[in-house]
């Protein structure tokens, strides 16, 4: 079993990097493999909507959108990572998992993501932590991915990656994140062992809130 973190900071090795590697640790110490995946630093746009994925399953810009979504579909689970930027996540990562998710729905069947495990990391030097978590897991409920869970909101503080290493209750809610999801993975294989089927998928229902 894997799991891919993503780091959506600009700072490849920075504060989100700092909390991503505590997971990380956790996970290989529970048996499951990790990557942490770097968005990088060149201009990542924000999708769109032509719908050429719809045709092709793959976005039309060629950049780091497409390069996750391959590793995506070999992946058990998923740590998103962000920084906080004006009380919200960061551009990058925004656009990223804008494109990403809308990709999967149009080009991809839903498959993707569909029931795998899936859980927001955030860090802030002080404040934004909440608004920016609430932001990233919305991504997830709207595909049917089980959210995991910590004690407390999974978020670590700090201005440079040695203040998070500091932060010892932000590194024990990472800790406990990744239990957690290593448990989760560890039920859906067993569950999958035993013959326990995934849930049945009815056809989407599409509306709007105009009423004639």
């Amino acid at each position: 079993m894997k799991v891919i973190l993503v780091n959506g900071s600009p700072h490849e090795k920075g504060c989100t990097y700092t909390a991503l590697t505590e997971v990380s640790k956790t996970l290989i110490e529970e048996g499951i493999d990790t990557e942490i995946f770097w968005l990088g630093t060149k201009p990542i746009a924000g999708c769109i909507a032509c719908q050429s994925c719809a045709k092709t399953g793959d976005c039309v810009f060629h950049d780091k959108v497409n390069e996750f979504l391959d590793l995506a579909e070999g992946a058990d689970g998923f740590i998103f990572g962000s920084p906080v930027h004006y009380a919200a996540a960061s551009g990058a990562i925004t656009s990223f998992m804008d494109r990403v998710f809308y990709c999967d729905s149009l080009g991809k069947g839903n498959t993707t993501f569909y029931m795998k495990p899936a859980a927001a990391v955030i860090s802030a030097r002080r404040a934004g932590t909440t608004a920016t978590f609430d932001q990233l897991i919305k991504y997830f409920t709207i595909k049917e991915m089980p959210v995991v869970s910590s004690r407390y909101w999974n978020m670590v503080h700090g201005a440079k990656p040695e203040d998070v290493l500091k932060d010892e209750e932000g590194l024990y809610t990472m800790r406990v994140l990744a239990r957690n999801m290593a448990y989760l993975l560890k039920c859906k294989e067993a569950g999958r062992k035993a013959g326990v089927e995934l849930p049945i998928r009815e056809k989407a229902v599409f509306t709007n809130f105009i009423r004639e």
